[in-house]
């Protein structure tokens, strides 16, 4: 097969589908002695993608299709074309917020949630327009889906009325190698100290978006927890800023326990398993997850976790959390000073978490996208072959 990923939706690789997309390429790279690969690439993040180049081809795209409405024109105008040129069978794009309307080759697309039809207020109105309807129109030109959870499967199904038989569920995966338990005392070494983080600690790991990750909650949480026990433990948001950041900022600060809240920015790569490492508890309090890759990273790593069970995020995270209800601030108290003051509980999660996280890997995910492309391409050829069957039958309707 002839295999073409588009990449420009992973944002310098700061969010969850810049996750997807990388671990994905990273997956599939044993793939390309059979196949063959070409990625799309935008300029500025060509060294995010240097440990493929030696396997499959990498085009740039100019920086200036990088903002979004400028990268949507790119994909429906410009991307058609490259794709035909380069004789690809089938084309993945791994985003519904750039699937394509033209149909140059089989078109595969990966959907990892439909939150504008779950959450209010997780976009502005123009990104909540395009999510409800262009995006659900652009849906039923792909010939197959990939959900990477049984919710987002049935939210397409329901919301973009797409047939079931085109949707396939192919949860993401873990990268093993990297998210494993290792030495907490290490981990903290190398990373609490020149942070100033000198007590046990509460982690969350997500872009500062307010209110989809439900950050104020948890700092109200985390305020009451503090005041009601005097605990030294202390709470670090990693995350890069996104819509809202401001409003999260506005609370750490504002917090009588501002000094023990730490703000890590975005946290590289190479560096995340040492934070789940050098972490006590993980936390996720999130409102809503069409998958949610951090708990189950951090449960690799040995981190016990609390978890928000909203969204698909039941399906990833089954029983093997501590539960938390992210409406309820009162409840996340709870579980936080039970977590804290609880080490008997804490090694029950860990040993959970750790059999739960072996569910999950990326060589499956890869193994089951392609199988989702040989389909795709499949279905295009039968699809053609009908098309051509049908010409002579409607010519000869129009001479008669």
């Amino acid at each position: 097969m002839k295999i073409g990923l588009s990449t420009s939706v992973i944002q310098r690789g700061h969010s969850g589908v810049g996750q997807y997309v990388l671990s994905l390429v990273h997956a599939l790279r044993p793939a390309a002695a059979e196949h063959e690969f070409t990625l799309f690439v935008l300029e500025n993040d060509l060294p995010l993608f240097d440990f493929a180049a030696d396997t499959m081809r990498i085009k740039p795209v100019a920086e200036r299709h990088r903002p979004p409405a400028r990268n949507i024109l790119w994909h429906q105008s410009v991307l058609p074309a490259l794709v035909r040129r380069a004789g690809l069978d089938v084309l993945h794009i791994p985003s519904y917020r750039r699937m394509l309307w033209p149909r140059p080759c089989a078109l595969v697309a990966t959907i990892h949630d439909l939150a504008p039809f779950r959450l209010a207020g997780k976009y502005d109105w123009a990104r909540m327009f395009y999510g409800r309807v262009v995006a659900r129109r652009l849906a039923h030109r792909q010939d197959e889906i990939v959900a990477v959870s049984q919710l987002t499967a049935r939210d397409v199904e329901r919301f973009f009325h797409v047939a079931p038989s085109r949707v396939t569920t192919v949860p993401n995966g873990l990268d093993h190698e990297r998210f494993k338990p290792g030495s907490p005392h290490l981990a903290r070494t190398t990373l609490c100290a020149a942070r100033g983080i000198t007590a046990p600690f509460f982690l969350y790991v997500a872009r500062l978006e307010h209110p989809a990750k439900n950050h104020g909650r948890l700092i109200a949480a985390f305020n009451a927890f503090k005041a009601a026990t005097g605990s030294s433990w202390q709470l670090v948001l990693a995350g890069s800023d996104w819509h809202g950041s401001g409003v999260v900022h506005g609370l750490v600060d504002a917090s009588p326990f501002k000094r023990d809240i730490h703000r890590l920015g975005f946290v590289p790569s190479p560096q995340l398993p040492d934070w789940y490492r050098a972490a006590d508890v993980f936390v996720f309090p999130s409102l809503f997850e069409g998958f949610g890759l951090p708990p189950i990273e951090a449960m690799a790593c040995g981190c016990p976790v609390l978890s928000s069970t909203r969204g698909a995020l039941a399906e990833t995270v089954g029983d093997a959390t501590g539960r938390l209800e992210p409406d309820d601030v009162a409840q996340i108290q709870v579980q936080l000073t039970r977590a804290a003051a609880n080490r008997g509980w804490r090694e029950h999660l860990r040993a959970a978490g750790l059999a739960r996280a072996r569910d999950f890997n990326w060589q499956a995910t890869a193994a089951a996208t392609l199988d989702v492309y040989g389909r795709a391409i499949a279905s295009r050829a039968r699809a053609s072959e009908r098309n051509l069957a049908a010409q002579p039958a409607a010519a000869g309707l129009y001479r008669a």
